[in-house]
């Protein structure tokens, strides 16, 4: 994979003390946010841990001088650094001054969705679940990348906290020929999304973080008038969208049954069961465990409907290592055939994930 981060221009802003360290620190590729707050020292965060910077606390100048290298923040108070992905959010006390600072390091990564480079040609919706941090943004950043510049399609961003596109109005060159929707403040992201289908003609849309009931109901709407959609939503499994309220009509939603006497013993289950209530409006789930590690369903209601049965769902575990070599398991295989002992336990351990009571 190739990574471009710009650091150099986010570590322009700071005093020259924080400066010196982190432009000579043996793991600066791995920085992922710098701490900046009044009266503390500042601290370097990174992918597997943290340090202090100097012993000097931050004083009130040094934020101010900072502050003063930076785009006017926004009232979600956030800014970003002309022509970089980079973030930085401000803490405000209670008369409005800033006293903290989180600067975020913003990557474009390439490379990084080689695992399912066979399954964008699908045309076929995703979804990526993942936790914050877990990386969602940098792969559909790269998608869209990829589905505008090589594929040539017409990809609309609904780029809700800047983050893709990053927070000028010119959009970053890791998004490609994809055009770019900001969400004016106090509006609906659902509104942009429905105003994104009607007025430029897309074949894709992509949108960071799915995360209310009407914004899932708008997706609905967009796949019925066939759009492709490319989407991330907070969970670790899938799951977390059964047993979310709000983000289970992704999949469909779900609705209680009443089964007849001889169906229940059929299927030798209670006569009121869960099942799915309609189509899945992403055909394709992703599980992001790590930037190289993903669980994939590539039947998104097969999946489903196994799970509301107390059945363990197929899906394929694919990762990848520098090479760009890609290993794909799948929970269908015989635990006799020949894989390894840690793709064993790792193919056992999320297998036994899915074992559960038919009750959600």
């Amino acid at each position: 994979m190739e990574v471009k981060n710009n650091l150099e221009k986010i570590l322009n802003i700071f005093p020259d003390r924080i400066k010196s360290i982190l432009v000579t620190h043996p793991e600066k590729t791995k920085l992922i946010e710098i701490i900046i707050d009044l009266g503390k020292i500042p601290q370097a965060r990174f992918y597997n841990h943290y340090e202090y910077i100097s012993l000097q606390p931050v004083n009130k100048l040094e934020i101010a001088k900072i502050i003063n290298c930076l785009n006017k923040f926004n009232e979600d108070n956030r800014t970003g650094i002309n022509k970089t992905l980079h973030r930085i959010s401000c803490i405000k006390n209670k008369d409005g001054l800033i006293i903290g600072l989180t600067c975020r390091i913003g990557r474009d990564i390439s490379g990084g969705i080689t695992i399912i480079r066979d399954l964008l040609e699908t045309k076929k919706s995703i979804l990526f679940l993942g936790q914050p941090g877990s990386g969602k943004t940098t792969i559909i950043r790269e998608i869209s990348k990829i589905l505008s510049s090589e594929n040539d399609k017409r990809v609309i961003i609904i780029d809700n906290a800047n983050e893709i596109g990053g927070g000028n109005d010119v959009s970053h060159n890791g998004i490609g020929y994809s055009r770019r929707m900001q969400i004016e403040t106090n509006k609906p992201q659902e509104k942009i999304m429905i105003e994104a289908v009607e007025n430029h003609t897309p074949e894709v849309i992509i949108i960071d973080e799915i995360g209310t009931q009407k914004e899932a109901e708008t997706t609905q709407t967009i796949a019925e008038r066939g759009v492709q959609l490319i989407a991330t939503a907070h969970g670790y499994f899938l799951l977390n969208l059964l047993k979310n309220p709000t983000l289970c009509q992704l999949i469909g939603g779900l609705e209680y049954v009443t089964l007849g006497d001889e169906e229940a013993k059929k299927r030798n289950s209670k006569k009121t069961v869960i099942e799915r209530k309609g189509l899945s409006t992403f055909e394709i789930i992703i599980e992001v465990k790590s930037n190289n590690l993903w669980i994939i369903y590539e039947n998104s209601e097969l999946a489903i409907d196994r799970i509301l049965k107390g059945l363990n769902p197929r899906f394929q575990i694919k990762n990848h290592n520098n090479k760009k070599k890609i290993k794909i398991i799948s929970n269908t295989l015989n635990l006799n055939d020949k894989i390894s002992l840690s793709e064993k336990k790792e193919k056992k351990n999320l297998a036994n994930l899915y074992i559960f009571s038919s009750s959600i």
